[in-house]
Protein backbone atom coordinates (compact mmCIF):
# COMPACT_ATOMS: atom_id res chain seq x y z
CA UNK A 1 0.00 0.00 0.00
CA UNK A 2 2.78 2.01 -0.15
CA UNK A 3 1.70 3.96 -3.21
CA UNK A 4 -1.52 4.43 -2.50
CA UNK A 5 -0.50 6.39 1.25
CA UNK A 6 0.99 9.51 -1.10
CA UNK A 7 -1.94 10.62 -2.05
CA UNK A 8 -2.83 11.04 1.67
CA UNK A 9 -0.85 14.19 2.29
CA UNK A 10 -2.62 15.99 -0.67
CA UNK A 11 -6.07 14.67 0.23
CA UNK A 12 -5.51 16.74 3.70
CA UNK A 13 -4.29 19.65 1.93
CA UNK A 14 -7.38 20.07 -0.11
CA UNK A 15 -9.85 19.25 2.22
CA UNK A 16 -8.64 20.20 5.55
CA UNK A 17 -6.58 23.50 4.55
CA UNK A 18 -7.77 24.03 1.24
CA UNK A 19 -5.80 27.19 -0.43
CA UNK A 20 -2.14 25.95 0.58
CA UNK A 21 -0.29 24.44 -2.48
CA UNK A 22 -0.66 21.00 -3.05
CA UNK A 23 1.51 18.22 -5.03
CA UNK A 24 -0.37 17.87 -7.33
CA UNK A 25 -2.51 21.18 -8.92
CA UNK A 26 -4.99 18.60 -10.18
CA UNK A 27 -5.96 18.10 -6.58
CA UNK A 28 -7.41 21.72 -6.75
CA UNK A 29 -9.92 20.82 -8.36
CA UNK A 30 -13.28 22.07 -6.68
CA UNK A 31 -15.21 19.46 -5.41
CA UNK A 32 -18.21 18.49 -7.64
CA UNK A 33 -17.12 20.77 -10.64
CA UNK A 34 -16.97 18.74 -13.70
CA UNK A 35 -13.90 18.14 -15.46
CA UNK A 36 -13.11 17.28 -19.35
CA UNK A 37 -11.86 13.98 -19.95
CA UNK A 38 -8.36 14.10 -21.31
CA UNK A 39 -7.88 15.85 -17.48
CA UNK A 40 -8.17 12.16 -16.28
CA UNK A 41 -5.28 11.25 -17.06
CA UNK A 42 -3.45 9.22 -14.25
CA UNK A 43 -4.25 7.77 -11.09
CA UNK A 44 -3.39 11.01 -8.90
CA UNK A 45 -6.37 12.41 -11.08
CA UNK A 46 -8.46 9.96 -9.85
CA UNK A 47 -7.32 10.34 -6.40
CA UNK A 48 -8.32 14.07 -6.99
CA UNK A 49 -11.59 13.35 -7.47
CA UNK A 50 -11.89 10.81 -4.77
CA UNK A 51 -10.67 13.57 -2.39
CA UNK A 52 -13.22 15.85 -4.32
CA UNK A 53 -15.84 13.25 -2.72
CA UNK A 54 -15.28 13.35 0.54
CA UNK A 55 -14.95 17.25 0.39
CA UNK A 56 -18.58 17.20 -0.46
CA UNK A 57 -19.01 15.21 2.66
CA UNK A 58 -17.82 17.81 4.55
CA UNK A 59 -20.04 20.96 2.92
CA UNK A 60 -23.01 21.76 5.02
CA UNK A 61 -25.55 20.58 2.62
CA UNK A 62 -23.99 17.17 3.37
CA UNK A 63 -22.52 15.37 6.58
CA UNK A 64 -21.13 19.06 7.82
CA UNK A 65 -25.13 19.71 8.49
CA UNK A 66 -28.46 19.27 6.33
CA UNK A 67 -27.73 15.14 6.85
CA UNK A 68 -28.30 15.46 10.86
CA UNK A 69 -30.01 18.76 11.25
CA UNK A 70 -32.96 18.59 8.65
CA UNK A 71 -33.76 14.93 9.79
CA UNK A 72 -33.55 16.16 13.22
CA UNK A 73 -36.27 19.04 12.56
CA UNK A 74 -38.37 16.84 10.94
CA UNK A 75 -38.49 14.05 13.68
CA UNK A 76 -38.76 17.06 16.49
CA UNK A 77 -41.67 16.21 19.32
CA UNK A 78 -40.43 18.51 21.91
CA UNK A 79 -36.58 17.14 22.03
CA UNK A 80 -35.39 20.26 20.45
CA UNK A 81 -36.89 23.62 19.22
CA UNK A 82 -35.55 26.17 15.87
CA UNK A 83 -36.04 29.35 17.49
CA UNK A 84 -34.09 30.78 14.78
CA UNK A 85 -34.22 33.61 12.28
CA UNK A 86 -34.12 30.97 9.07
CA UNK A 87 -37.92 30.00 7.84
CA UNK A 88 -37.03 27.80 5.69
CA UNK A 89 -35.83 25.37 8.47
CA UNK A 90 -38.50 26.16 10.88
CA UNK A 91 -40.68 25.03 7.86
CA UNK A 92 -39.38 21.72 8.59
CA UNK A 93 -39.76 21.71 12.03
CA UNK A 94 -43.65 22.37 11.34
CA UNK A 95 -43.68 19.99 8.69
CA UNK A 96 -45.03 22.81 6.27
CA UNK A 97 -41.93 22.65 3.47
CA UNK A 98 -42.42 23.62 -0.22
CA UNK A 99 -41.79 22.17 -3.17
CA UNK A 100 -39.95 25.22 -3.85
CA UNK A 101 -37.50 24.49 -0.31
CA UNK A 102 -33.66 25.83 -1.46
CA UNK A 103 -32.62 23.51 1.24
CA UNK A 104 -34.62 20.39 -0.53
CA UNK A 105 -32.48 21.70 -3.78
CA UNK A 106 -28.85 22.22 -2.30
CA UNK A 107 -29.20 18.72 -0.15
CA UNK A 108 -30.39 16.66 -3.98
CA UNK A 109 -27.62 19.11 -5.91
CA UNK A 110 -24.69 18.41 -3.31
CA UNK A 111 -25.85 14.65 -3.36
CA UNK A 112 -25.36 14.20 -6.94
CA UNK A 113 -22.31 16.46 -7.19
CA UNK A 114 -20.49 13.86 -5.05
CA UNK A 115 -21.74 10.79 -6.57
CA UNK A 116 -20.42 12.41 -10.35
CA UNK A 117 -17.17 12.53 -8.67
CA UNK A 118 -17.02 8.82 -7.34
CA UNK A 119 -18.53 7.74 -10.76
CA UNK A 120 -15.39 9.23 -12.49
CA UNK A 121 -13.10 7.16 -9.62
CA UNK A 122 -15.00 4.17 -10.89
CA UNK A 123 -15.01 4.78 -14.55
CA UNK A 124 -11.08 5.22 -14.43
CA UNK A 125 -10.49 3.03 -12.51
CA UNK A 126 -8.34 1.45 -14.97
CA UNK A 127 -5.60 3.98 -14.51
CA UNK A 128 -5.05 3.28 -10.94
CA UNK A 129 -2.35 1.00 -9.80
CA UNK A 130 -3.18 -2.97 -8.84
CA UNK A 131 -1.51 -2.10 -5.43
CA UNK A 132 -4.41 0.92 -5.02
CA UNK A 133 -7.38 -0.17 -7.60
CA UNK A 134 -9.26 -2.45 -4.90
CA UNK A 135 -8.82 0.62 -1.67
CA UNK A 136 -9.68 2.99 -4.74
CA UNK A 137 -12.63 1.97 -6.03
CA UNK A 138 -13.81 0.76 -2.60
CA UNK A 139 -13.82 3.80 -1.31
CA UNK A 140 -15.91 5.36 -3.91
CA UNK A 141 -18.25 3.23 -3.72
CA UNK A 142 -18.79 3.52 -0.06
CA UNK A 143 -19.47 7.31 -0.70
CA UNK A 144 -21.78 5.99 -3.45
CA UNK A 145 -23.61 4.00 -0.92
CA UNK A 146 -23.64 6.01 1.35
CA UNK A 147 -25.46 9.01 -0.55
CA UNK A 148 -27.71 7.23 -2.53
CA UNK A 149 -29.10 5.72 1.19
CA UNK A 150 -29.29 9.04 2.30
CA UNK A 151 -31.06 10.52 -1.01
CA UNK A 152 -33.14 7.59 -0.86
CA UNK A 153 -34.14 8.06 2.96
CA UNK A 154 -35.06 11.76 2.43
CA UNK A 155 -36.97 11.89 -1.24
CA UNK A 156 -38.70 8.53 -1.56
CA UNK A 157 -40.82 6.51 0.96
CA UNK A 158 -39.51 4.47 3.55
CA UNK A 159 -38.55 0.75 2.69
CA UNK A 160 -40.94 -0.32 5.70
CA UNK A 161 -44.30 1.08 3.48
CA UNK A 162 -43.90 -1.60 1.17
CA UNK A 163 -44.53 -1.53 -2.57
CA UNK A 164 -40.69 -0.82 -2.77
CA UNK A 165 -40.75 -1.86 -6.68
CA UNK A 166 -43.59 1.03 -7.51
CA UNK A 167 -42.60 3.69 -4.61
CA UNK A 168 -40.07 5.85 -6.61
CA UNK A 169 -36.73 7.23 -4.74
CA UNK A 170 -34.31 8.62 -6.65
CA UNK A 171 -32.61 8.91 -10.31
CA UNK A 172 -30.00 6.05 -10.36
CA UNK A 173 -26.75 8.02 -12.03
CA UNK A 174 -23.58 5.20 -12.17
CA UNK A 175 -21.90 6.78 -15.10
CA UNK A 176 -19.89 9.99 -15.24
CA UNK A 177 -20.82 13.40 -16.28
CA UNK A 178 -17.48 14.62 -17.62
CA UNK A 179 -18.79 17.12 -20.50
CA UNK A 180 -21.70 18.61 -22.37
CA UNK A 181 -22.68 15.40 -24.20
CA UNK A 182 -22.57 13.38 -21.04
CA UNK A 183 -25.67 15.59 -19.33
CA UNK A 184 -28.11 13.22 -20.61
CA UNK A 185 -26.95 10.89 -19.02
CA UNK A 186 -28.11 12.94 -15.66
CA UNK A 187 -31.88 13.16 -17.08
CA UNK A 188 -33.17 10.33 -15.61
CA UNK A 189 -36.40 9.22 -14.06
CA UNK A 190 -36.69 8.02 -10.31
CA UNK A 191 -35.35 4.58 -9.50
CA UNK A 192 -37.56 2.93 -7.53
CA UNK A 193 -37.04 2.48 -3.56
CA UNK A 194 -36.20 -1.63 -4.34
CA UNK A 195 -33.64 -0.67 -7.17
CA UNK A 196 -31.71 2.43 -5.35
CA UNK A 197 -31.58 -0.32 -1.99
CA UNK A 198 -30.28 -3.25 -4.39
CA UNK A 199 -27.50 -0.46 -5.89
CA UNK A 200 -26.37 0.83 -2.42
CA UNK A 201 -26.33 -2.95 -1.18
CA UNK A 202 -23.65 -3.48 -4.10
CA UNK A 203 -21.35 -0.73 -3.02
CA UNK A 204 -21.35 -1.17 0.27
CA UNK A 205 -20.64 -5.29 0.12
CA UNK A 206 -18.19 -4.30 -2.44
CA UNK A 207 -16.64 -1.82 0.26
CA UNK A 208 -16.90 -4.18 3.15
CA UNK A 209 -15.07 -6.76 0.78
CA UNK A 210 -12.23 -4.70 -0.38
CA UNK A 211 -11.93 -1.35 1.85
CA UNK A 212 -8.69 -2.23 4.07
CA UNK A 213 -9.38 -2.71 8.21
CA UNK A 214 -7.46 0.55 8.75
CA UNK A 215 -7.28 4.13 7.21
CA UNK A 216 -6.72 7.80 8.09
CA UNK A 217 -9.37 9.75 10.22
CA UNK A 218 -12.15 11.03 8.15
CA UNK A 219 -11.53 8.19 4.94
CA UNK A 220 -13.58 4.95 4.97
CA UNK A 221 -12.43 1.27 6.03
CA UNK A 222 -14.31 -1.99 5.73
CA UNK A 223 -16.04 -1.56 9.33
CA UNK A 224 -17.34 1.95 8.17
CA UNK A 225 -19.13 0.29 5.50
CA UNK A 226 -20.24 -2.59 8.11
CA UNK A 227 -21.60 0.15 9.85
CA UNK A 228 -23.32 1.63 7.14
CA UNK A 229 -24.62 -1.47 5.94
CA UNK A 230 -26.26 -2.31 9.33
CA UNK A 231 -28.56 0.97 8.77
CA UNK A 232 -29.72 -0.74 5.67
CA UNK A 233 -30.45 -3.53 6.61
CA UNK A 234 -32.60 -2.59 9.84
CA UNK A 235 -34.45 -0.44 7.37
CA UNK A 236 -35.31 -3.40 5.18
CA UNK A 237 -36.19 -5.14 8.06
CA UNK A 238 -33.48 -7.71 7.75
CA UNK A 239 -32.33 -8.30 11.02
CA UNK A 240 -30.36 -10.97 11.31
CA UNK A 241 -28.46 -9.11 8.16
CA UNK A 242 -28.30 -6.46 10.45
CA UNK A 243 -27.13 -8.32 13.46
CA UNK A 244 -23.94 -9.39 11.87
CA UNK A 245 -23.08 -6.47 9.85
CA UNK A 246 -22.69 -4.49 13.21
CA UNK A 247 -21.58 -7.85 15.02
CA UNK A 248 -18.46 -7.60 12.61
CA UNK A 249 -17.56 -3.85 13.16
CA UNK A 250 -17.92 -4.70 17.10
CA UNK A 251 -15.61 -8.04 16.98
CA UNK A 252 -12.84 -6.36 15.46
CA UNK A 253 -11.82 -4.93 18.57
CA UNK A 254 -10.88 -1.97 16.37
CA UNK A 255 -13.48 -0.04 18.53
CA UNK A 256 -14.12 0.95 22.35
CA UNK A 257 -16.59 3.01 23.88
CA UNK A 258 -14.90 6.30 25.15
CA UNK A 259 -14.31 6.22 29.09
CA UNK A 260 -17.50 9.15 29.13
CA UNK A 261 -19.92 10.31 27.15
CA UNK A 262 -19.04 13.98 27.15
CA UNK A 263 -15.63 12.32 25.34
CA UNK A 264 -17.60 11.30 22.13
CA UNK A 265 -17.75 14.94 21.18
CA UNK A 266 -16.14 17.92 20.43
CA UNK A 267 -12.90 16.00 19.88
CA UNK A 268 -9.84 17.47 17.68
CA UNK A 269 -9.98 13.77 15.81
CA UNK A 270 -11.55 10.61 16.00
CA UNK A 271 -11.85 8.79 19.51
CA UNK A 272 -11.52 5.00 19.39
CA UNK A 273 -15.23 5.02 19.19
CA UNK A 274 -15.93 6.87 15.58
CA UNK A 275 -16.57 4.14 12.76
CA UNK A 276 -16.71 7.12 10.42
CA UNK A 277 -16.60 10.21 10.71
CA UNK A 278 -15.58 14.01 9.27
CA UNK A 279 -13.35 16.18 10.22
CA UNK A 280 -14.31 19.66 10.25
CA UNK A 281 -11.55 22.68 10.20
CA UNK A 282 -11.98 26.59 9.21
CA UNK A 283 -11.57 25.91 5.72
CA UNK A 284 -14.23 23.38 5.58
CA UNK A 285 -17.01 24.44 7.96
CA UNK A 286 -19.26 26.96 6.85
CA UNK A 287 -19.83 27.62 10.30
CA UNK A 288 -18.33 30.97 10.56
CA UNK A 289 -20.96 32.33 8.54
CA UNK A 290 -24.79 30.22 8.71
CA UNK A 291 -24.16 27.05 8.24
CA UNK A 292 -22.95 23.39 10.12
CA UNK A 293 -23.75 21.71 12.35
CA UNK A 294 -22.49 23.70 15.34
CA UNK A 295 -23.43 26.89 13.86
CA UNK A 296 -27.59 25.85 14.74
CA UNK A 297 -26.65 23.86 17.21
CA UNK A 298 -24.25 25.77 19.49
CA UNK A 299 -25.27 29.01 21.32
CA UNK A 300 -23.61 32.34 20.83
CA UNK A 301 -21.22 31.89 23.34
CA UNK A 302 -19.58 28.83 21.15
CA UNK A 303 -19.40 31.01 18.20
CA UNK A 304 -22.79 29.39 16.92
CA UNK A 305 -26.47 31.33 16.36
CA UNK A 306 -27.96 29.41 18.71
CA UNK A 307 -30.90 28.42 16.75
CA UNK A 308 -31.90 25.11 18.36
CA UNK A 309 -32.45 24.81 21.85
CA UNK A 310 -33.01 21.54 23.56
CA UNK A 311 -35.53 19.96 26.32
CA UNK A 312 -33.40 16.56 27.46
CA UNK A 313 -36.11 15.84 29.82
CA UNK A 314 -38.65 15.15 27.09
CA UNK A 315 -36.55 11.98 26.09
CA UNK A 316 -36.45 11.50 29.11
CA UNK A 317 -33.35 9.95 30.80
CA UNK A 318 -33.57 8.92 34.16
CA UNK A 319 -31.88 11.09 37.71
CA UNK A 320 -28.26 10.14 37.07
CA UNK A 321 -27.68 9.24 33.80
CA UNK A 322 -24.76 11.98 31.93
CA UNK A 323 -26.83 11.84 28.88
CA UNK A 324 -29.56 13.90 31.20
CA UNK A 325 -27.17 16.92 32.33
CA UNK A 326 -25.37 17.08 28.90
CA UNK A 327 -26.08 20.81 27.91
CA UNK A 328 -25.38 24.33 28.80
CA UNK A 329 -27.06 27.25 28.60
CA UNK A 330 -26.67 29.71 26.47
CA UNK A 331 -28.31 32.50 24.12
CA UNK A 332 -29.52 32.25 20.48
CA UNK A 333 -29.35 35.02 17.37
CA UNK A 334 -32.67 35.64 17.69
CA UNK A 335 -32.43 36.92 21.42
CA UNK A 336 -34.32 33.33 22.51
CA UNK A 337 -32.74 31.94 25.78
CA UNK A 338 -31.99 28.18 26.51
CA UNK A 339 -30.54 24.72 26.93
CA UNK A 340 -28.29 23.74 24.00
CA UNK A 341 -26.47 20.36 23.61
CA UNK A 342 -23.22 19.61 24.46
CA UNK A 343 -22.92 17.36 21.43
CA UNK A 344 -22.02 20.04 19.34
CA UNK A 345 -20.74 22.76 21.44
CA UNK A 346 -17.30 23.47 20.27
CA UNK A 347 -16.97 24.43 16.39
CA UNK A 348 -13.96 22.95 13.57
CA UNK A 349 -14.16 19.19 15.78
CA UNK A 350 -14.87 15.60 14.54
CA UNK A 351 -18.44 15.19 13.43
CA UNK A 352 -19.20 11.85 13.70
CA UNK A 353 -21.27 9.96 11.31
CA UNK A 354 -21.56 6.27 13.30
CA UNK A 355 -20.35 5.18 16.29
CA UNK A 356 -20.22 1.91 18.27
CA UNK A 357 -22.43 2.82 20.45
CA UNK A 358 -25.27 2.69 17.94
CA UNK A 359 -23.52 -0.80 16.83
CA UNK A 360 -24.44 -2.27 20.07
CA UNK A 361 -28.08 -1.28 20.11
CA UNK A 362 -28.06 -2.61 16.38
CA UNK A 363 -26.99 -5.76 17.63
CA UNK A 364 -29.14 -5.73 20.63
CA UNK A 365 -32.19 -5.18 18.82
CA UNK A 366 -31.80 -6.82 15.94
CA UNK A 367 -31.32 -10.15 17.33
CA UNK A 368 -33.99 -9.71 19.80
CA UNK A 369 -36.08 -9.13 16.37
CA UNK A 370 -34.74 -12.07 14.65
CA UNK A 371 -34.58 -14.55 17.77
CA UNK A 372 -30.95 -14.92 16.84
CA UNK A 373 -27.70 -15.08 18.74
CA UNK A 374 -25.46 -13.34 16.63
CA UNK A 375 -21.85 -12.52 18.66
CA UNK A 376 -23.13 -14.81 21.90
CA UNK A 377 -23.58 -11.41 23.66
CA UNK A 378 -27.13 -11.44 25.49
CA UNK A 379 -28.84 -8.07 24.17
CA UNK A 380 -29.00 -7.33 27.57
CA UNK A 381 -25.38 -7.07 28.10
CA UNK A 382 -25.05 -4.69 24.72
CA UNK A 383 -27.71 -2.62 26.16
CA UNK A 384 -26.09 -2.15 29.73
CA UNK A 385 -22.91 -1.68 28.24
CA UNK A 386 -24.51 1.67 26.63
CA UNK A 387 -26.18 2.51 30.09
CA UNK A 388 -23.36 1.51 32.02
CA UNK A 389 -20.86 4.08 30.19
CA UNK A 390 -23.70 7.11 31.06
CA UNK A 391 -23.78 6.05 34.59
CA UNK A 392 -27.35 5.01 33.40
CA UNK A 393 -28.74 2.53 35.94
CA UNK A 394 -28.15 -1.01 35.08
CA UNK A 395 -31.51 -3.18 33.64
CA UNK A 396 -32.04 -6.50 34.30
CA UNK A 397 -35.13 -7.74 31.23
CA UNK A 398 -34.76 -6.01 27.63
CA UNK A 399 -37.21 -5.57 24.95
CA UNK A 400 -37.28 -4.48 21.06
CA UNK A 401 -38.90 -1.59 22.20
CA UNK A 402 -36.52 -0.80 25.25
CA UNK A 403 -33.14 -1.18 23.36
CA UNK A 404 -35.30 1.66 20.60
CA UNK A 405 -35.76 3.98 23.64
CA UNK A 406 -32.66 3.60 24.48
CA UNK A 407 -31.29 4.22 20.96
CA UNK A 408 -32.98 7.26 20.77
CA UNK A 409 -31.40 8.73 24.36
CA UNK A 410 -28.28 7.57 23.20
CA UNK A 411 -28.07 9.40 19.22
CA UNK A 412 -30.14 12.26 20.46
CA UNK A 413 -29.24 15.10 17.73
CA UNK A 414 -27.14 12.98 15.37
CA UNK A 415 -29.89 12.44 12.73
CA UNK A 416 -30.93 9.27 13.29
CA UNK A 417 -34.99 9.13 15.32
CA UNK A 418 -36.43 9.91 11.92
CA UNK A 419 -35.30 6.81 10.09
CA UNK A 420 -35.91 4.65 13.61
CA UNK A 421 -39.32 5.98 13.61
CA UNK A 422 -40.21 5.35 9.90
CA UNK A 423 -38.69 1.71 9.59
CA UNK A 424 -41.10 1.07 12.69
CA UNK A 425 -43.51 2.24 11.48
CA UNK A 426 -44.06 4.65 14.34
CA UNK A 427 -46.13 7.81 14.45
CA UNK A 428 -43.70 11.60 14.22
CA UNK A 429 -46.46 13.42 16.40
CA UNK A 430 -49.98 13.46 14.82
CA UNK A 431 -47.98 12.23 11.27
CA UNK A 432 -47.99 8.75 10.33
CA UNK A 433 -44.20 7.27 9.59
CA UNK A 434 -45.44 7.48 5.99
CA UNK A 435 -46.98 10.87 5.54
CA UNK A 436 -46.27 13.46 2.83
CA UNK A 437 -44.81 15.74 4.80
CA UNK A 438 -42.17 13.17 6.58
CA UNK A 439 -40.67 13.21 2.41
CA UNK A 440 -38.78 15.86 0.87
CA UNK A 441 -40.01 17.46 -2.10
CA UNK A 442 -37.87 16.59 -5.64
CA UNK A 443 -36.69 20.20 -6.19
CA UNK A 444 -38.46 21.95 -8.57
CA UNK A 445 -35.65 23.18 -10.45
CA UNK A 446 -35.02 19.35 -11.55
CA UNK A 447 -38.24 18.96 -12.31
CA UNK A 448 -37.92 21.57 -14.95
CA UNK A 449 -35.15 20.65 -16.10
CA UNK A 450 -35.90 17.18 -15.85
CA UNK A 451 -38.87 16.28 -17.66
CA UNK A 452 -39.01 12.71 -16.83
CA UNK A 453 -39.13 13.21 -12.92
CA UNK A 454 -42.46 12.82 -10.93
CA UNK A 455 -43.09 15.30 -8.19
CA UNK A 456 -43.53 13.38 -5.05
CA UNK A 457 -47.26 13.71 -3.17
CA UNK A 458 -48.37 16.77 -1.02
CA UNK A 459 -46.19 19.35 -3.46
Amino acid sequence: MKSYKKYIAPFLLAVSVAGLPACNKKLDVAPGSYIVPDQVKDESDVAAELFGAYANLLHYDAYGERAIVIPDLMAAEGELSFEGTFLTYREYQDKSQLKTSSIAESIWQRGYKTINNVNIVIGNIKLVSDDNKKTIEGEARFIRGLMYFHLCNLYGKPYSAGAVTTNPAVPLILDPIIAQADLEKGNQPRATVDAVHKQVLIDLKFAAENLPEESENGRANKYAAYAILSRVYLAEGLYKEAAEAANTVIESGAFVLAASFDKVFNNASNTLEDIFAIQQTNQSNAGTVDNGIQTFYGARSTGGRGDINVTLSSLPYEAGDDRKSFSYEGEGIAGNEGDYTGKWKLQYKVYTVVRLAEMLLTRAEANLRAGTTVGNVPPLDDVNAVRRRSHASILTAVTPDIVVAERIRELAFEGDKLWTYKRLKKNVGPLTYQDDKLVLPIPQRETDVNKKLTQNPGY
